[in-house]
């Protein structure tokens, strides 16, 4: 059985056509691209190897770009192009590791297990935030320009486990003692407002090169978490010995992705299960039974230039024939289809084993999100 939506008309009729397939969902029996619908394979009728193998990659394709935006929660698209991607991305520590040490490909976890508790949604463990300006009432003159932090509803309704402000110092000319200083930010009154420091750091230096500093800021964000209306942004200096500031928060031509961000680390918990087999095929497998063959998702060829990585994956699809002979693990079906073998629905070539993939992402907020979408990887195909 295969759920297909924001498919056109004229394609799922082709389909039809072509292979005795029958439709049951929207009323009158007519496709409708905009709610979900089944795709039933009927008893008796055959495709060829050929036409269904194609057809079902392309209906593959169309099912992964739609369960990618609902499983991360996104009505559209987020519309980034990849000039603005190149702009907005940090060149920081923290989003290189992510690259370097988190397999992107979604083939992590062990071969015989299935994945976590909610197969459907994306599990986020990371979330990368930008500094943005923060609101008029905190500023005098227009200063501080920087920085204040947005997050949503649904990560502060999350358990943090680490968080860390992410600081670049320019370089300096000669060694020295930086002296960085983190304030909060409050509203201006009449009277006048101090800001409150919450962070200061002695930090000795001698490269002239720049450099990223982290601070722990697991505390400070889990009150913002806790008192949301606190949180009105923060002022950050880091002072040398001559009275330079070398913070990046106001950036200068060239330091494109130097703004300072937050990185956030929250909890993500799963669960496994046991292990079901299933036949493996390439594209020139003469196999008529159902059977796994290899599909590569090539997001660059969407224009999917939000997407950070992976840039591709391997997604793999399911096609083939469930012939009677082959049902022995389904007796029910199998009594079934004796019993009414013109008006039972017989069993369709369809994933029974599916794992996640990691990805790196930038959100309708601009924010860079690594998390993991569940479902994404066909592992192993069967008859149901």
């Amino acid at each position: 059985m295969y759920h297909f939506t924001g498919v056109t008309h004229s394609f799922l009729h082709e389909l039809l056509h072509q292979c005795g397939l029958v439709w049951r969902g929207s009323a009158g029996g007519s496709p409708d691209i905009n709610t979900g619908c089944e795709l039933i394979c009927i008893s008796g009728f055959t495709c060829s190897a050929c036409v269904w193998r194609e057809q079902s990659k392309v209906l593959r394709l169309e099912t992964i770009k739609s369960q990618i935006l609902s499983k991360l929660r996104l009505k559209q698209a987020p519309n980034i192009s990849r000039e603005v991607v190149n702009q907005l991305l940090p060149k920081a520590p923290p989003l290189q590791q992510l690259l370097d040490h988190h397999d992107f490909q979604g083939d992590a976890s062990a071969q015989d297990e299935f994945m976590e508790e909610d197969e459907y949604h994306a599990t986020t463990e990371s979330v990368i935030t930008m500094a943005s300006e923060p609101e008029p009432l905190v500023q005098v003159n227009g200063k501080p320009s920087c920085c204040f932090f947005k997050f949503s509803p649904k990560l502060m309704f999350t358990k943090v486990l680490k968080a860390q402000l992410w600081v670049y110092l320019r370089p300096l000319q000669q060694t020295s003692t930086v002296y960085l200083q983190i304030l909060r930010l409050k509203p201006v009154t009449e009277q006048g407002s101090r800001h409150i420091r919450i962070r200061s750091l002695k930090i000795e230096l001698n490269s002239r090169a720049g450099h990223w500093q982290s601070i722990d800021f697991k505390h400070v964000l889990q009150n913002w978490f806790k008192q949301p209306h606190t949180n009105w942004g923060i002022d950050i200096n880091a002072f040398d010995e001559s009275g330079n500031d070398l913070a990046v928060t106001s950036l200068r031509p060239g330091e494109e992705g130097l703004q300072p961000f937050l990185e956030v680390k929250v909890l993500e918990t799963t669960k496994r299960s046991r292990r079901n087999l299933g036949l493996d095929c390439d594209e020139h497998s003469t196999e008529s039974r159902c059977c796994r063959y290899p599909l590569t998702v090539d997001f660059e060829a969407f224009g999917w230039d939000w997407i950070i990585a992976p840039k591709r994956y391997k997604a793999n699809y399911c096609s083939g024939q469930c012939e009677y002979m082959f049902m022995q693990k389904y007796p029910h079906t199998h009594l079934v289809q004796h019993a009414n073998p013109r008006g039972s629905a017989g069993p369709c070539c369809t994933p029974t084993k599916m794992s996640p993939i990691n990805m790196l992402y930038f959100n309708d907020k601009q924010q860079i999100i690594h998390g993991k979408i569940p479902g994404m990887v066909v592992d192993r195909c069967g008859c149901s």
